[in-house]
This record gives structure tokens, C-alpha cells and sequence, in this order.
């Protein structure tokens, strides 16, 4: 029974290609919607996740001030003695990493490019998940006696020396000329958009004394041994500082303590957010396609009326003339939701090349998709079926 009806189905839409065609229109673009929002959403979740956990795995930033706004707070820099009091008083930690900061000119030759240098330890780059593409790292002697040597940012390295080998040059910064010793792996840009790849990182001794002119701290990196220690740490370094800054209980602090868990849970949050808000707004089109399909059912009952009353008057039941209407109305959203899926790959590979985020693809979202295209079939074929179920087979029969 069913297979007749599928192959009457199949032979209606065939007989009217071009209306089945404008008819299922709705329902393409609502699944092609859909699918294409929820991949790029994905991809954008992914692209994010991966953006954190270049910053470091399990880590803890120490930053002055209180993040957002409207705080009005002192802020005022730490020092090295609260670096050297995290370290020996907070335990769970691999490595504690001073860093201090200001934007410099970086000369090499006849080229000059704007950046950020960074004054630190050896263990930021442990803490901030750094590798060497080249080179080496800062001796203990350089790190104590503040030599002026550099490891260079793979962007600084490609705006200076273009394909030259920058190991063994001197790049000046400010009035220091720094020998480079290392060259960073690239890691892109940040979750806020930022380039991380253009930096210069010298030993924080160097930095303190012939660029900065002062010996403030402007963060402190800590990297965890294990993830779940890490809200226990932060609580203990918030307790630590409010007692070294001599804040009073009712004091807000003037200081944050961040992990880049909470900033990806945030980040991810607002994701999926958006993706599910303009997933309901696409689903919407599937809607509209439902009524489509209602329509064009309800105009090929009518112009089907006599064919309806020949088949009831020679022993047709309802349900049979229901069933072949409403398996119609379903096959008829499924191709519908079938050309939506291949549109929906088709376009979420383009728009990912050309956005630039992963291509994550969702068969647990394709399927939801396809049933829910026949489901509009089912739902909005279902009156039309009925009315022509219903048809007098007299009346159906003098019908015109």
C-alpha cells in the first residue's frame, strides 16, 4: 500500500516538475539554514577552543585592576617580591612567569615595525605554551645579568627579515640593540582578535633596566599542575594578594585573577548562543515551507476532485485516498529537505574556506533535519488529505 503510494507520489511531482519544484523552495532553504548555521557555529566554537588553549593549558592570569567597567579602583602594578610570595606560598603550580609590557619599534637594518615587547622568565614560555620554531631560550647568566638578547615573534621575524635568517642579527629596541637568539612557533591571532605572533620577549632584568626604566610587574602568569586545582589556587592567590596590598575586608580588590577556562566557557557560551538564536530564526523558513506545501496539496485536491470520486466510487477506502495524499505531501518536503542537505554542504564548505573557521560538520543535525522536513510534510499535508478523503464520491464525480 505504502510503496503504491510512494510510486503514485513519485509520478505527480514528475508530471508537475517545476511546481513541485517552487513548492519545495521553502523547505530547501529552511534545511540548507539550518544545517549551514549550526556547522559555522560549530566551527566558530571549535576555532575558539582552540584559540585558549593556545594561551596555555591550566593557566591563571594575574592582572592590576578589576576587569569591566566602572570599577574605580587604584590600579597600581605588582612587584617582584608578590611574584616571589606566589611561588612560595601557593602550591599546585608548575611555573610562576612574571611579564611586563610596553609597545616599542623594533629596527632591524633599513626596516622598522611596531610591536610589543615582553620582559619575562624562561617559565612564560613554559606557562603561555610557547614553542621554539628556532634557537634557544635565555641562559641563566643572561636572565641575571640582563643581557640584551631577544626572542623574536614569528611576525616580527617575517616583517624584519623577510626570509633571512634572523638568528645571530641584532634588532634595536628603543636605544638597546638585542642579539636574537630564538624565533617563536606561530600561533595566529587571539580569541580577541589580536595578533600573538608580534612580540619580542627579552629577559624581564634587560627589560627593567633599559626599557622600562622601573622594576613593576604588569602581570604574573601561573601555570596548574591539574585542572581541578585550579579554583583553588585562584581563591588562595586572591588571598594572598588582598593580604599583601593590605586591603581591608569590605575593600573590593584591585587586582583580577582569571583563568582561561572561565574565558572559554564565556567565549563558547556566547557561541552557541547566537548559533541556536539564528538556527530559530532559519527554522522559520521550514515553517513557511510547510505552508507551501499545504497550499500546493489543497490545489491538486481540487484539480484532482474527479480522479478522487472515481477511486472512492470503485472501492477505495479513505484511509487510502488519505494515505496517498498525505505520503505526497511527505515525499514532497523530504526531496525538499534532501535538496536542502546538499546545498547546506555545499555552501558550509565555501562560507568555512572563506571565514576561515573549521569545518565541522553535524550527521546528529543533518538527520534532525530530514525528519523534520518530513515531519512538516506530515503536518501540513495532513488537512489537505483529509478534506480529500472526505470528498462525496457523487459529488467528486459531477465536479468539473
Amino acid at each position: 500500500m505504502l510503496g503504491n503510494a510512494f510510486l503514485l507520489a513519485v509520478r505527480e511531482l514528475r508530471r508537475n516538475a517545476l511546481r513541485s519544484f517552487l513548492t519545495i523552495l521553502g523547505i530547501v532553504i529552511g534545511v540548507a539554514s539550518v544545517i549551514v548555521m549550526v556547522t559555522l557555529g560549530s566551527g566558530a566554537t571549535l576555532q575558539v577552543s582552540q584559540q585558549i588553549a593556545s594561551l596555555g593549558s591550566n593557566v591563571v592570569i594575574v592582572l592590576p585592576g578589576q576587569m569591566g567597567p566602572g570599577r574605580g579602583v587604584t590600579v597600581a602594578p605588582f612587584s617582584e617580591s608578590d611574584v616571589e610570595a606566589i611561588a612560595r606560598e601557593i602550591g599546585d603550580l608548575k611555573v610562576v612567569a612574571p611579564t611586563a609590557t610596553k609597545p616599542v619599534t623594533a629596527v632591524f637594518g633599513n626596516k622598522n615595525w611596531s610591536t610589543a615587547v615582553t620582559g619575562t622568565t624562561n617559565d612564560y614560555f613554559a606557562a603561555a605554551n610557547w614553542v621554539l620554531a628556532r634557537g634557544r631560550t635565555f641562559s641563566e647568566a643572561e636572565l641575571r645579568a640582563g643581557k640584551a638578547v631577544c626572542v623574536l615573534g614569528a611576525t616580527v621575524s617575517r616583517e624584519l627579515f623577510g626570509a633571512q635568517d634572523p638568528l645571530g642579527s641584532k634588532v634595536r629596541l628603543r636605544n638597546v640593540s638585542c642579539e636574537v637568539i630564538g624565533l617563536l612557533e606561530a600561533k595566529g591571532q587571539s580569541v580577541m582578535g589580536r595578533d600573538q605572533d608580534d612580540l619580542v620577549v627579552i629577559p624581564l632584568r634587560t627589560f627593567q633596566r633599559r626599557i622600562a626604566g622601573n622594576r613593576d610587574i604588569s602581570s604574573i602568569q601561573l601555570s596548574v599542575r591539574e585542572e581541578g586545582a585550579i579554583d583553588r589556587v585562584k581563591a588562595a592567590v586572591e588571598r594572598l594578594m588582598r593580604e599583601r596590598r593590605h586591603l581591608a575586608p569590605n575593600e573590593i580588590n584591585d587586582f583580577s585573577v582569571l583563568d582561561t577556562r572561565q574565558i572559554a566557557q564565556t567565549l563558547t557560551g556566547t557561541t552557541r548562543i547566537l548559533t541556536l538564536l539564528l538556527s530559530a530564526v532559519a527554522a522559520v523558513s521550514l515553517v513557511v515551507g510547510g505552508i507551501g506545501i499545504m497550499n500546493i496539496m489543497l490545489v491538486s485536491v481540487t484539480e484532482r476532485t474527479r480522479e478522487i470520486g472515481i477511486r472512492l466510487a470503485i472501492g477505495a477506502y479513505e484511509r487510502d485516498v488519505l494515505t496517498q495524499f498525505l505520503v505526497e505531501s511527505v515525499v514532497l518536503a523530504s526531496f525538499g529537505g534532501l535538496f536542502g542537505l546538499l546545498l547546506a554542504l555545499a555552501a558550509s564548505a565555501a562560507l568555512a574556506r572563506l571565514l576561515e573557521v573549521p569545518l565541522v560538520l553535524n550527521p546528529g543535525i543533518m538527520v534532525l533535519a530530514l525528519l523534520f522536513s518530513g515531519g512538516v510534510g506530515v503536518v501540513f499535508g495532513y488537512v489537505p488529505a483529509r478534506r480529500a478523503a472526505q470528498l462525496d464520491p457523487i459529488e467528486a464525480l459531477r465536479h468539473e
